[in-house]
Formats: C-alpha cells, structure tokens, sequence
C-alpha cells in the first residue's frame, strides 16, 4: 500500500509532531507498505496567513503522483487534515490550539486582536466542515480525543504510540538529579522547576536538557543565577541520543511540567526507563498514563508543592524505584505497541 502522511511543520523548528511522523513512515515500511512524509511549511503570524495555510491545504491534489495512486492519506495535523482524499485516515495530534482551549489564556495569541478573533472563528468553522470527510478518526490521546469532541462534536479513538527507540530506555540506577527534557517555553513551565529547587533537599540537583537559545530560555537561565542555583541546575542544551538514554537510566525521577499537553512524550521516556514521573493535575495528555502515588505524583503547579514532592522522592527512594517500575509495567497493560498503530489505521 502506498501511504501518504500529511503534516506540516514550521521551518528550521523540529520536535515530538516530526519525531512521530518519521517514527509512522519507518514502521510502515517495516510491514512492507510504501510511505512517504508530505509535510507544509507552516506560518502563524500575521493571524490571516493561518488562512492562506488553510486554503494551501485545500488545494492540494494529493490523490495520485507521477502517475500512481496514494491509496491511504493518513492526516496528522492542522491545516493538512483538511486536504481532500478519498480514503483518508485522520490520527489527530490537535486542532490549532489557539482557537480552542489556549484561546483566552495566556499561553494563546488569536484573541488579542480582531484579525485573531475573526480567524479563530473561521477555523472552528472549518473544521466543522470537514473533519467528518475523514473515513476513521484516531487521535494521539484521550485528551484530544476529548477537545475533538467538546470543540466540533466528533467522535475518535485514542491510540497511543511508543517512544522513539523505546527498546533502549533503560534503569541503570538513581543518581541525585531530576531530569526534564523538552524545548524551552513557557507552556513547559521550566521557570517553575528552577524555582522549585528552592525547596528542594540541597543533595538534589536538577537537569535540563533541550534548546533554549529563546527569549524564555534565556529568561529561566537568568533566573537560575539570580536565585543563587547555578551549582545544582545543569542547563545542558540539546544532548545527543545516547546521552539522553544515559540521563533517562540515571536519574532519579523525570518532572513533566506542560500544560494541557496533547500526549508528553517525558512520561513515556521515563516509564521506559523505569522512573517515576511528577506532573500536575492540569498537564492534559500526561494524566492519561500517571497514577498520583501508583507511577509517579501529581502535584499542583505551585514552586514549594513542588520541591516537596521532589524532597520526598529523594527521601523515599526504593518506593521511587517501585513507582518507576509500576510505570513501565502499565505501558504493556495499555497496548502501546506499533502494531496497535498500524493496524487500526490501515483497517
């Protein structure tokens, strides 16, 4: 079968929804079927571009090429889930957020103007319109699964995937650090882990690793010297591969700090690794998988809630051990397997 993902992607900016898309394309091929990536530029500023993104998608003529039928689009992301296929597959990762639950927040930007206001409004409409052409719909969580719908009445099925090179994640012991990966922006919420420490036990220190060559980046750096931690908070930047595995096997707990995440591949990480994960009750997709005191905490997003529960992990640290290995166990109870993915969607 010749399958085509759709999604988009900004310019020069990768992360999780690119990891994802390459991870889909691999394990097509690996069952035999012909995939191929077809990915847009996307561009969200000034608000009316979303438009011109919207109508690009339509326009697309993605139903043969050179010649040979794609017999499967298999569509991942906004605005690409609304070109037009006679056999199309949605598995959603989210609608433009900004229009739906980051409207109004201070992590959104179409309400600050008309223009935004208007566009928002446009896309909602959409949406409506055709989302219901998809032949199945499968999202990336139940949350999603959830916003699709309270946001535009539809019904889908979560189906969760695993993390990349999921086989190499592994326990090698629990070292005094806590680890956060990701981009740095404020939706992340690293400030608040760098807070955190504050309250935290002096042994412990704290890592992160990801891109933060950003205005929040440099913000949270700033604050580290300013709040005197410098000697306990490595800021590493991006790290290769193995050096990801390496800190994953060797830390004491992993800290997922988002807000209203679609999925949080952290927590996945980390229950592979076999390590317990701290999250908060508005994390969003990271709920779906963290049971408070069974695999990790959840705490409010509150700096000394926070240090505290990282103390008592520190405290408590064979019960850290057990909850880590609690977390890997219920992955396997979930079915989160590649051959789960690729069979729904080619049903």
């Amino acid at each position: 079968m010749r399958v085509g993902i759709a999604t988009v992607q900004v310019p020069f900016i990768s992360g999780g929804a690119e990891v994802l898309a390459g991870n889909l394309k691999g394990e097509l091929e690996r069952r035999g079927h012909r995939a191929e990536i077809i990915s847009m530029p996307f561009k969200w500023y000034p608000p009316a571009k979303i438009l011109d993104m919207m109508a690009a998608a339509r326009l697309l003529d993605l139903t043969e090429v050179n010649g040979e039928r794609i017999d499967k689009l298999v569509t991942l992301k906004f605005p690409m889930y609304f070109t037009d296929h006679p056999d199309k597959t949605g598995w959603i990762l989210h609608q433009h957020r900004q229009a739906y639950e980051l409207f109004g927040t201070p992590y959104g930007d179409l309400h600050h103007s008309e223009e935004g206001r208007l566009v928002a409004a446009e896309i909602r409409r959409w949406d409506e319109a055709l989302l219901p052409a998809h032949r199945r719909l499968f999202t990336l969580s139940k949350t999603v699964s959830e916003r699709l719908a309270r946001n535009v009445g539809l019904a889908s099925t979560p189906l969760y995937h695993p993390p990349l090179g999921e086989e190499r994640y592994r326990h090698e012991a629990q070292e005094d650090f806590i680890l956060y990966p990701g981009r740095f922006d404020p939706i992340k919420r690293q400030h608040l882990l760098v807070e955190a420490m504050r309250h935290a036990p002096k042994a412990l220190r704290l890592v992160l690793i990801g891109p933060w060559d950003s205005h929040y980046g440099r913000q949270v750096a700033a604050s580290i010297e300013t709040l005197g931690l410098s000697d306990r908070v490595d800021l590493r930047g991006p790290v290769s591969e193995d050096e990801k595995l390496s800190l994953y096997g060797r830390c004491l707990a992993a800290y997922n700090g988002v807000f209203d995440e679609d999925y949080g591949y952290v927590t996945l990480e980390a229950f592979s690794a076999e390590k317990p994960v701290v999250i908060h009750p508005d994390a969003g997709g990271p709920l779906e998988f963290v049971t408070d005191g069974a695999d990790g905490l959840v705490v409010p997003p509150d700096a000394k809630a926070l240090g505290e529960a990282l103390g008592w992990l520190h405290a408590n640290r064979a019960r850290a051990r057990e909850m880590g290995a609690a977390g890997k166990r219920s992955l396997v109870a979930r079915n989160v397997t590649w051959d789960h993915v690729v069979g729904s969607l080619l049903a």
